[in-house]
């Protein structure tokens, strides 16, 4: 970072540059009809549309929220995800926990209001956009490779506590996102050194065997 500022963070400036775009451009005469069109996902629309549009709807900010605020999150956790994580595995834990809301939007509203995690059917129609689940998701992963436990208690029991006292769809969308970065979080703790491990080992062992071929011959 001191030597080459924000080109050693290209991942998190991109992303954004992209959200100061889409806020800019909705706001613009025709704007808003071409950022719908393009990356606002609801769960009323189809879901190949909805899946389409994931990607660029980490992007669109939520209109209810300040575009400052979006902006210094993903600045900020997407810049130190990029450093800690890669930003492979950064990529994937923002969209896969994005999707994972998503989806859960959907179940929501099919399963009803009479169900504990279900919603009533005009919740199908809320606009279900913005970066602040895979911020969530990627500050539960970077605390669980760093091992800050207090940190990402912190965050953790911060959306909890949002989901309780202001139940809504983005709340609970980003319990659904944590959970899911606790599992992509445990998987790679327990099988990401699982296969180099593998490899290694047959290296090694193949080493061995061909050393001794050499002894007896």
């Amino acid at each position: 970072m001191a030597r080459r500022k924000f080109a050693s963070i290209p991942l998190a400036t991109a992303a954004t540059f992209l959200i100061l775009l889409f806020s800019i451009v909705q706001h613009l005469p025709h704007g808003e009809r071409f950022v719908n069109q393009i990356g606002v996902v609801k769960a009323a629309l189809p879901l190949d549309v909805s899946l389409l549009r994931t990607p660029l709807s980490l992007y669109v900010p939520a209109l209810d929220l300040p575009v400052w605020g979006a902006l210094a999150q993903v600045l900020l956790v997407f810049g130190v995800a990029e450093i800690v994580l890669g930003r492979k595995v950064t990529l994937f834990v923002a969209y896969a926990c994005t999707l994972a809301g998503t989806v859960f939007a959907r179940i929501g509203v099919s399963i009803g209001p009479d169900h504990l995690f279900g919603f009533p059917s005009y919740v199908a129609h809320y606009r279900d956009t913005g970066p602040s689940a895979a911020v969530v998701a990627l500050a539960v992963c970077i605390a669980w490779r760093t091992r800050a436990w207090f940190t990402g208690a912190i965050v953790v029991g911060a959306m909890i506590t949002e989901a309780v006292v202001l139940p809504n769809l983005a709340g609970l969308e980003h319990v659904v996102a944590i959970v899911t970065a606790l599992l992509i979080a445990a998987t790679g703790e327990v099988f990401g050194s699982y296969w180099p491990r593998v490899l290694s080992g047959v290296g090694a062992a193949t080493l061995v065997a061909s050393e001794g071929r050499q002894r007896t011959a």
